[in-house]
């Protein structure tokens, strides 16, 4: 359709109106584009497209600082040469160890009528885009973000996997938000969340034949995590901001600089589902690593009696037997959870430390995070607050012989929160300690910047259905939701496997499907939830399967799967391949699985009978038949 002007009004409104489109920039392999549109009026939009069909509609951007409206009458004033990026790093924690990133780059300058300028980079890889803001005007010396106004804008007929992020210090201990509740699935976009304080990242939806996986990536300390806004009526997105109580104590919400103010990247992981789940943007993006012994890097793990045993096993003498338990796994670690303070000892945990060391195990301790801002009482408490007080620890522990710390109880997504995160990998990096952060945030592309970042919780864990009979029920969808969204590009400590009984929980899972687990999920140190007495009753060959089961990974891949209902994930170690797939439906799931890319003649696939294991040889060729019982699961070594 034509629009027609026949009055000064009217022709007017059509100047104020009419796009002015800048370059198209396309990936590398030009499936995927993305257009800047700029009116008369000055909204600033964007728009993504593979294949020529839209992905996202026109979505918009712009920023809004104290003393400068970058996301209204805004003028674009010029465009960089398009530059091609060609990034190459490893990764000890993730779906590969060697990664390369491609992506063609170019920056547009706009200004307002102030003439305050403002540079959007857009980056754009075969799967996906990124953009970032960054405002360096001079004219602005400090510069106090009021709100981000980027959306993203899906086609009506979409669907949304989200999950929402509880309201701030409520829950127990007033210790919520932690990025621990159900996902709402297959929804239209647009309903509304939950939740005030809006949805999580990754967000999930399809958008015709493709996939969109929404997040962040290079958070830096300068700037508060977001999330998606509880609003999007008509499917339209927005950044939403953390709530006022999520900050460390005296410290700022959103961001304030002086100088230069850089967001961190918006990413946008799209195409086919194996293309998303298949993904490394969320490390693509995050900056490089620091500085970091590599011989301290150690991925592995652990055994860990906190599980199913609770607080009262917090004792020297399971403990002891937690690390024999390790050793005879052929493990890495023990972890020796809350108040181990109070009930070991500091000298009695030095005892553990050596008695670990001599059966080459090596033992992580847990710490409280807090100060004022949640009720938890668990100890060592207070002891991580400032950076003379970190040093002072971790110097304790180093000196005691302690490989690592968990860190629990956070107080949501502030920028001086933020702040605190980064100040621990800042300091227990410099103490050569591992780090595993619970009741946390989403990491955002952290295990890249930082090597000794071995994992976060950031998930609705196991330890959850061992509380309530219906967190038990909800378990298998929730486990089949996480490969495609939470686990997406960050490692993720659901702490997994039970193959005994839950007490007083009647278990939803068959015995596969917990074993799959093992291998379908990704984190740095695996914190397995079985006990010696359920590990005692698995046939030798399951014992041995996680014996050998490496600490990580060179190569994943999707083979299949459907978000919430089933997944099937092949990950390589050397010239091993392991493939883990789980069914979370009513009904049986035969599937067919090409496994050429192995280049293996035959394998073995463990399966499931609900409480038993069994296993058999198979002939791989190019394709395999494999059947998933409700609730079941299996793996194949090839």
């Amino acid at each position: 359709m034509v629009k027609t002007c026949f009055s000064a009004l009217a022709l007017a409104a059509c100047a104020m109106t009419a796009a002015v489109a800048a370059p198209v920039l396309n990936s590398p392999d030009r499936h995927v584009a993305v257009t800047l549109h700029s009116t008369a009026g000055g909204a600033l939009s964007y728009s993504i497209s593979r294949d020529g069909k839209p992905v996202l509609l026109a979505s918009s951007l712009g920023l809004q600082l104290q003393g400068a409206d970058l996301a209204s009458a805004l003028t674009l004033t010029a465009t960089s040469k398009a530059r091609f990026i060609n990034d190459q790093y490893q990764m000890a924690v993730g779906k590969k160890s060697s990664i390369s990133y491609r992506a063609n780059e170019q920056t547009y300058t706009v200004r307002n009528p102030q003439q305050q300028a403002m540079d959007i980079v857009f980056r754009v890889s075969n799967d996906g885009v990124a953009f970032r803001y960054i405002v360096a005007e001079p004219s602005l010396p400090h510069k106090k973000l009021i709100q981000e106004r980027t959306t993203f804008a899906l086609p009506p007929a979409a669907k949304a996997w989200l999950q929402p992020i509880a309201v701030a210090q409520t829950g127990w201990g007033r210790t919520n938000p932690s990025y621990e509740e159900h996902y709402q699935m297959d929804i239209p976009v647009g309903m509304p969340s939950p939740s005030p304080a809006g949805w999580v990242f990754p967000a999930l939806f399809k958008s015709g034949d493709n996939w969109v996986a929404i997040s962040e990536a290079g958070m830096d300390g300068s700037f508060q995590a977001s999330r998606l806004a509880p609003e999007s009526l008509g499917g339209i997105y927005s950044i939403g901001n953390p709530m006022a109580a999520e900050v460390y104590p005296g410290g700022g919400l959103l961001a304030e600089v002086d100088g230069t103010l850089t967001s961190p990247w918006r990413l946008l992981a799209l195409g086919p589902l194996k293309t998303v789940v298949n993904s490394t943007l969320g490390t693509d993006l995050a900056a490089p690593a620091i500085a970091f012994d590599k011989q301290l890097v150690k991925p592995g793990h652990a055994s860990w009696s906190w599980a199913l045993m609770k607080d009262d096993a917090t004792v020297y003498d399971v403990q002891k037997k937690f690390i024999d338990y390790a050793a005879d796994m052929h493990w890495d670690y023990t972890l020796i959870d809350a108040d181990w303070d109070r009930k070991i000892g500091y000298d009695k945990i030095k005892e553990l430390v050596g008695y670990a060391a001599a059966k080459n195990v090596g033992i992580l301790l847990w710490y409280n995070s807090s100060g004022p801002w949640n009720e938890t009482e668990y100890s060592p408490k207070n002891q991580l607050l400032t950076h003379e007080q970190r040093v002072a620890e971790f110097k304790r522990l180093r000196d005691m012989g302690v490989k690592g710390v968990k860190i629990d109880f956070f107080n949501g997504d502030g920028q001086s929160m933020i702040a605190y995160y980064i100040d621990i990998l800042r300091d227990a990096a410099d103490a050569g300690l591992l780090v595993n952060f619970h009741g946390a945030t989403l990491p955002r592309g952290w295990t890249r910047t930082w090597p000794n970042l071995m994992t976060m919780e950031a998930v609705r864990g196991m330890e959850f259905t061992t509380f309530e009979q219906a967190d038990e029920d909800k378990m298998p969808t929730h486990a089949a939701m996480l490969p495609f969204a939470r686990n997406l590009f960050d490692p993720m400590d659901f702490t997994p496997m039970v193959f005994g009984d839950i007490p007083k929980i009647k278990r939803s899972s068959s015995n596969g499907f917990e074993l799959a687990t093992s291998v379908l999920y990704i984190s740095g140190i695996q914190h397995f939830a079985e006990i010696p007495e359920g590990m005692a009753t698995v046939p030798a060959y399951v014992k041995s399967f996680l014996q050998e089961l490496p600490r990580s990974w060179d190569d994943s891949r999707l083979l299949d799967g459907y978000p919430g209902q089933y997944a099937v994930i092949a990950r390589r170690s050397g010239d091993t391949w392991y493939i883990a797939g789980i069914n979370a439906t009513g009904a049986d799931k035969t599937l067919t699985l090409d496994l050429s890319f192995s280049n293996a003649g035959q394998g073995t696939i463990i399966g499931d009978a609900e409480r038993s294991f069994t296993q058999r040889s198979i002939a791989t060729g190019k394709k395999v038949a494999v059947t998933i019982k409700p609730h079941g699961g299996f793996v194949i070594k090839l």
